[in-house]
């Protein structure tokens, strides 16, 4: 049965699944099965284990941790006393997981020590001691039989800590504890940026179940019955909010812990999964690992991010093997699946970032950046949003937050994209990455598009530079053949299909571009592509 709208906190989700759901599955995780009566249980041994550590209300507790039934047991542990869950990209490095877990004050850590490949012990051995300073207690998860608490393995720092483990956190017991309260911050997500120290996004109970609510609403005529398949990281929205989902459903949970396409496969055909979200790094892994056509045949559609393949071309390798996409949108600040493309929409408008506000109480609008006027449907502009998946505020930010968020409710998100209704809009690209060209606001991925189409050219990134004092496109291009291109074919191709202040100044040749990893998968940094190409046409005329 669903969770209805007026469950406005998590543990109210919970306690509602157990009450009428108890016996259905919640957990699917290595062939083992966890019914939400027992999910429940556990959650509430859990959190009496955190409370007698000395989590209250308002600590805020790192989550650096892979995908596992634990990360969700502790989650909804911490929301049962009202804590901050602070999700930690499991790919940082030392500097960055010091920069969170210090910024945000946490209080106490959990973490994987030896997590297959990933040796989180080696990174925070190599942390300074200053910044643990606020931890006062270790949470370990292991899935072997490591003593880690024992030996000398742990950092120096960790010695003055209270070090217990996932184990025996479950094994507490006594009253149940709710002092979770709707409008309580209960999950920071971090922003994505690549130049500057993340932002801390602090979203509340009922902005978190809320949106859980209306985003299984939106996805229940496409998952029905069936299970949600997670691979998508937990530390970030646009995994997080597929699991809220779930959890508004009362539906099953299949987890991965970390992204392995064949198998992914195994997992999405055994559970019959109708519906999953990835990245288009990890759709081209599935269609390479998957031989069948039509690829993963149980799935109805696919919503995707394209982070770094144009949407037209990753929707043409998809679409050959009888998959069909649905283009997203989201970010931190609003959470993931914000806004979705139907699957029976055509082609053309389907995969389009972007779609139909997923609450019918949010709002979408494009500000002219220099004028602030709001422009006209399909006008671009700064797109600005409103609804209850808004974050509270930027934690312990007040600049940013009165920077970002209007009087009137609604936040600047950042990003280019011209709407089609109150309700309907299309994202083009981050205003940052936004090309200002002949005195026109110009969307990169048009002139990339049109740079891919041609037969040489495998892949492009296009930035803006001044030169000679005009701004002009820098195109970078990864060529499809063992030789480049000549620049002058390039540009003679560009002058038949663009306007001449779109036509690329330069084209320069790598075998792959610049990335970061981030919780919602790989992206490419154009911010370092800007740094190439500025120092390249400094004192360079053209």
């Amino acid at each position: 049965m669903q969770a209805s709208q007026e469950l406005d906190t998590i543990p109210a989700i919970l306690r509602h699944n157990a009450d009428e759901s108890g016996d259905s599955t919640a957990l699917i995780y290595n062939y083992n099965k966890i019914t939400y009566g027992t999910l429940h249980k556990l959650v509430l041994n859990a959190s009496c284990g955190l409370s007698k550590l000395g989590i209250k209300s308002g600590d805020r507790v790192a989550f650096w941790l892979p995908n596992t039934p634990a990360y969700i047991v502790l989650y909804l542990a911490c929301m049962q006393l009202n804590a901050i869950a602070v999700a930690v990209n499991t790919r940082f490095k030392g500097s960055e997981v010091a920069d969170i877990v210090s910024r945000s004050g946490a209080k106490s850590i959990i973490f994987w020590p030896l997590f297959k490949k990933a040796n989180f012990l080696g990174v925070l051995n190599s942390i300074a001691d200053a910044a643990f300073n606020k931890i006062e207690s270790v949470i370990i998860y292991d899935e072997e039989e490591n003593d880690f608490k024992s030996n000398s393995l742990l950092p120096n720092s960790f010695c003055s800590k209270k070090v217990t483990t996932y184990l025996e956190l479950i094994d507490h017991s006594g009253a149940e504890i709710d002092h979770s309260q709707p409008d309580a911050g209960c999950n920071i997500f971090t922003t994505s940026g690549t130049t500057k120290a993340p932002k801390f996004v602090l979203h509340s109970h009922s902005s978190i179940s809320i949106h859980a609510s209306e985003v299984w609403r939106n996805l229940e005529p496409l998952i029905k019955s069936n299970a949600f398949f997670h691979t998508l990281p937990f530390c970030g929205v646009f995994g997080f909010n597929h699991f809220s989902a779930a959890l508004s459903g009362a539906r099953p949970n299949v987890i991965q812990s970390a992204f392995n396409a064949r198998e992914a496969i195994d997992l999405i055909d055994r559970h019959k999964v109708h519906y999953i979200s990835a990245t288009d790094d990890m759709l081209l892994a599935l269609l390479e690992a998957d031989d069948r056509n039509p690829a993963l045949p149980s799935l109805t559609c696919c919503g995707y991010g394209a982070f770094n393949l144009p949407p037209e071309e990753i929707t043409l390798r998809a679409s050959a093997r009888g998959i069909k996409l649905v283009g997203l949108y989201g970010m931190s600040e609003v959470q993931a699946l914000f806004a979705r493309q139907e699957h029976t929409q055509e082609d053309k408008h389907r995969y389009l970032p972007g779609g139909k506000l997923i609450s019918p109480n949010a709002r979408v609008r494009a500000r002219n950046p220099e004028s602030k006027e709001i422009l006209p449907h399909g006008e671009s502009g700064e797109l600005e949003f409103k609804g209850p998946s808004l974050l509270i505020k930027y934690f312990k930010n007040e600049g940013a937050t009165k920077d970002l968020i209007s009087k009137d409710g609604y936040l600047k998100s950042g990003d280019l994209g011209y709407t089609c209704s109150k309700s309907e809009f299309v994202f083009q690209a981050r205003m940052g990455d936004t090309l200002r060209l002949g005195g026109y606001l110009v969307s990169p991925a048009e002139i990339e598009n049109h740079l891919i189409d041609h037969d040489a050219v495998k892949a492009a990134q296009v930035v803006a530079v001044r030169i000679d004092d005009k701004m002009r496109a820098y195109a970078f291009i990864i060529p499809a053949k063992s030789t480049s291109p000549r620049q002058e074919e390039l540009i003679n191709y560009c002058f038949e299909g663009l306007a001449k202040f779109k036509v690329p100044a330069i084209f320069h040749y790598l075998d792959e571009f610049p990335t970061t990893k981030s919780p919602n998968g790989t992206k490419i940094q154009r911010s370092k592509l800007r740094e190439i190409a500025e120092a390249e046409t400094q004192n360079r005329t053209i």
